[in-house]
Order: structure tokens, then C-alpha cells, then sequence
């Protein structure tokens, strides 16, 4: 199955998106970069928050970016992911950023592959605080194919 079908039968629905102040997603030759996406999720990682909840909140931060890339694209067929930042607000002695940023990556692998086009290069850091006290912010890099 394709990485759009895939997305698609996870429940990950696809519309056009109004412009905003910022490009969410934008295309450089054969590179889709997008900002910064913000979970729902609000809370601090350490404090109130679960690994697991700051995973669920990574994981929606994905199907933002995933959405976005979709709106610059029109499918994301043909793409490789290269790169993906996860920014995680916790408290000063939290130190597992990485499992939460893989609430990202897992689903990245769900629709990529976990060996192919969606084992990419990535960051997980922590931060004191995060935008509107959001759990996490996770932004990629996307290389279209061909």
C-alpha cells in the first residue's frame, strides 16, 4: 500500500489548508521543510504529563506536519523522510525526550517504512517552555523522490 492509503487507513484525513502568517510547509527544489507544529496537548513533560501522553502529543504533531506536506504535495506518495526535530517541554531533571519523540517517528515508520523511506535522521531536545505551553513541537524534512 502506498504512503497516502496507508495514512488514509490510520483515520489521517486530508483538506485544504487557508494560508496563514507563515508557510506551514514549504518546497526548495526537491525539499518540502515545514515549521514547527504544535500539539494539542498542552502540559509539561516530568511534571503532569506521561512519556506516553507527550508521545500521543508527538504523534499529533505528525499528522499536522503530514497534513501540511499533503497541502504543498498533493500526496505523500513519492517522499522520503530525511529529518525530523522533536522539541519536548519538560522539567530540568526529565530525560526522556526520545521515547516521546517517538510517538513522531513511529508513525513516520508506519506509513514510510521502517527500513526504507521513513527511517530518517532525527533530534529529540528538551525545552523549559514551548509556545502557548504546548507539550511538544516537531518540525521535518521531507526529500520528494525521483
Amino acid at each position: 500500500m502506498s504512503p497516502q492509503k496507508i495514512a488514509e487507513s490510520l483515520g489521517i484525513t486530508f483538506e485544504k489548508q487557508q494560508p496563514g502568517y507563515l508557510n506551514k510547509c514549504v518546497r526548495s527544489g526537491n525539499w518540502l521543510v515545514t515549521s514547527g507544529h504544535t500539539s494539542k496537548i498542552k502540559g509539561k513533560l516530568g511534571a503532569e504529563l506521561s512519556v506516553e501522553q507527550g508521545a500521543a502529543a508527538a504523534r499529533d504533531c505528525t499528522v499536522q506536519i503530514l497534513q501540511s506536506v499533503w497541502n504543498t504535495h498533493g500526496t505523500l506518495d513519492g517522499l522520503k523522510v530525511i529529518k525530523v526535530l522533536g522539541c519536548v517541554n519538560c522539567t530540568p531533571d526529565f530525560v526522556d525526550q526520545p521515547p516521546v519523540v517517538n510517538g513522531c517517528s513511529d508513525l513516520l515508520h508506519q506509513i514510510f517504512g521502517r527500513e526504507t523511506d521513513g527511517y530518517h535522521a532525527r533530534s529529540a531536545l528538551g525545552f523549559a517552555s514551548l509556545p502557548n505551553g504546548v507539550a511538544v513541537e516537531v518540525e521535518a524534512i521531507f526529500e520528494v523522490k525521483g
